[in-house]
């Protein structure tokens, strides 16, 4: 049975109950939804026409608050099933339009609801347009966005909030959102609408996954190829990684600043690049690793997030439509002699992958296992096995 919320009318009711504050003091009022409270961070846009659930979920936009440009979202509900982390890290969502019922059959709650159960402050009611034009043209601003019932609001304390927060850049988030304890995996594959969840039985391989904020549906996709996966916390050093005789190294996706995590992650992956050992990072990882092999990262103007984004794989020449979740960037200019760049974006040139010439290490910028192509990505599990395979041939250290 799906719990049904109060019809949310933001054309109906002039009491604004919502209201966003950004940093420059402009104020956007609309109907509040989700949890009653306040949350200031970032303010990003995605295009992703579906996927909110699994969005709302990643821990990669800790820290942030979402505005979504696709209109209609939370009119397939939520389940129990799309849900890429136990905690839910993203700090605010907003919307155009306002919620319809769920129609779906894999539907258990509504997602005002399941906002409400995760502490997640909404607002709907608002020209999402207007907001992602003005992201478009000056960047990701700072903001805060407020809920209460009565619609009374303290602007000024909001607009100092928001002014006083110090932003995503040399902020280290991972720490924050990783694991407190090291664990391996229950072994679920990916999700098949026939079966649901099903348990992989066989380990042919030990992946260990440093997390950085990883999300559910990776560690899945390692169950596909049969892999038994041992998850430790992003400050694991390097020795306890390698007593664990891992066949290979999974580096995680994850929020905030690559360089603020670099400060202990660098060390820690350098130890493990000299161990031969197959690497594969995405995102966040993917960024890490060009630090730990030489490279240097930046923040963006607005970033790369949604389900639509053409990236040229370089060495199959080739184009994947990817999944993209990111504010900062590996600068090419930066990297040394033995790194490859493998794939590029075709929206703005950045790099989107990249391989160490010779060793079986490598990082993708995107996110494979979102399948928005829908599985234009999925060969680079399979390359990060194969790569195990040749590896498990010969001496491990």
């Amino acid at each position: 049975m799906i719990k049904k919320a109060k019809k949310i009318n933001s054309n109906k009711s002039l009491n604004h109950t919502g209201v966003l504050v950004l940093e420059n003091k402009r104020i956007f009022k609309g109907i509040g939804i989700g949890y009653q409270g306040e949350a200031t961070g970032e303010i990003c846009f995605n295009t992703s026409l579906t996927g909110y659930q699994e969005i709302i979920s990643d821990p990669s936009y800790a820290g942030q608050i979402i505005n979504f440009t696709f209109p209609h979202i939370g009119n397939v509900g939520t389940n129990k099933e799309d849900i890429e982390s136990d905690k839910i890290w993203t700090r605010g969502v907003i919307f155009n339009s306002e919620i319809t019922s769920p129609s779906n059959y894999r539907a258990f709650l509504h997602l005002d609801s399941w906002l409400k159960k995760n502490k997640i402050v909404g607002i709907t009611g608002l020209d999402t347009r207007c907001l992602t034009n003005l992201i478009r043209d000056k960047g990701a601003p700072k903001g805060t966005i407020s809920y209460s019932k009565n619609g009374k609001f303290n602007i000024s304390k909001l607009t100092n909030s928001t002014i006083k927060w110090g932003g995503l850049k040399n902020l280290d988030l991972a720490k924050t959102v990783t694991t407190s304890k090291n664990y391996v995996w229950k072994g679920f594959k990916t999700w098949r609408k026939e079966t649901g969840f099903k348990r992989n039985t066989k380990n042919s391989f030990h992946v260990v996954a440093i997390d950085y904020g990883i999300k559910k549906n990776i560690l899945r996709y390692f169950s596909d190829f049969k892999c038994k996966v041992t998850v430790v916390s992003c400050k694991t050093s390097a020795e306890k990684i390698l007593d664990l005789k891992p066949h290979g190294i999974f580096l995680s996706n994850g929020p905030g600043d690559p360089a603020a995590t670099g400060k202990y992650a660098i060390e820690i992956l350098s130890k493990l690049i000299k161990k031969n050992l197959p690497i594969f990072g995405i995102c966040l990882g993917h960024q890490i690793l060009a630090l730990a092999l030489g490279g240097k990262t930046k923040k963006m103007k607005l970033g790369h997030r949604g389900a639509n984004h053409p990236v040229k794989n370089l060495v199959h020449d080739k184009v994947e439509i990817t999944s993209q979740n990111h504010g900062f960037v590996v600068v090419e200019e930066t990297l040394p002699k033995k790194i490859e760049v493998t794939h590029k974006s075709l929206f703005d040139n950045t790099i989107e992958g990249i391989r160490l010439k010779n060793k079986p290490i490598f990082s993708v910028q995107y996110h494979p296992e979102s399948n928005p192509g829908p599985q234009d990505s999925v060969y680079l599990f399979k390359e990060f096995i194969n790569n195990i395979k040749k590896n498990a041939k010969k001496k491990r250290y």
